[in-house]
């Protein structure tokens, strides 16, 4: 990133863009969640699978990393945590007051186009600071499964397999090779743990696995997984 004496001046306001386009302080939130854990999403034969790595010590749980937003629909995010943790809170309302308006369960583009939004605003004012997160939004609804990305900047897209966080890169090169139509549960999770594992070594308190099917949103133990016969 440049950060010369011409460009320094314009990354001190979010409503000043630099002579070339940019807008610093957007970056420089990109570059708070590219030192997030990493988070992997994809859309498997029977629904969608979330998977993160989770920071411990011998002294502090894990902070979350996955949530359950509604019946049918979960996110994880990589970068600032209490980011995130506001931004779930207002999926999780918007889509209380979706059924209650609608008396139906939300799609997943409308919760992922509503957090997008909420981010984008946060790029335009004085005052505020960009949200120094990303997110991974999936789920089922009636038009099928469903992933979306959201980044500082307010960008929405649609994914089939996305990685996020500190191994992004090489995450997403690894989901470009190997990543197929109609995965089996074992397979996807497989997948998922062979790009965590670029951050090092497996143990049985810092990652986590979350999935989406028929039944809705659920997180599967470590024993969960050893059935399906998955080696960690």
């Amino acid at each position: 990133m440049d950060l010369t004496p011409e460009s320094m001046g314009y990354d001190r306001a979010i409503v000043v863009f630099s002579p070339d386009g940019r807008l610093f302080q957007v970056e420089y939130a990109r570059e708070a969640v590219k030192k997030g854990s990493t988070v992997v999403s994809m859309i498997y034969k029977d629904g969608v699978l979330f998977a993160s790595r989770t920071k411990t010590s011998k002294l502090v749980k894990s902070s979350e990393k996955l949530y359950k937003i509604d019946h049918f629909i979960g996110a994880g995010s990589a970068g600032f945590v209490g980011d995130s943790r506001i931004l779930v809170d207002i999926a999780r309302l918007k889509a209380q007051q979706h059924r209650l308006l609608y008396e139906e369960k939300p799609s997943v583009i409308s919760i992922a186009k509503y957090l997008a939004d909420r981010i984008q605003s946060y790029t335009q004012y004085a005052g505020v600071r960009p949200y120094g997160v990303s997110f991974l939004i999936g789920g089922i609804d009636e038009t099928g499964k469903h992933i979306y990305q959201t980044d500082p900047s307010g960008i929405l897209l649609e994914c089939l397999a996305r990685t996020i966080g500190k191994e992004e890169d090489k995450g997403n090169e690894i989901l470009e090779k190997e990543w197929k139509e109609n995965l089996s549960l074992k397979d996807a999770i497989s997948l998922a743990l062979k790009i965590l594992k670029l951050e090092g070594k497996l143990l049985k308190d810092n990652y986590q696995i979350s999935i989406i099917d028929n039944k809705g949103y659920r997180n599967l133990s470590d024993e969960n997984i050893k059935k399906l016969g998955v080696k960690i």
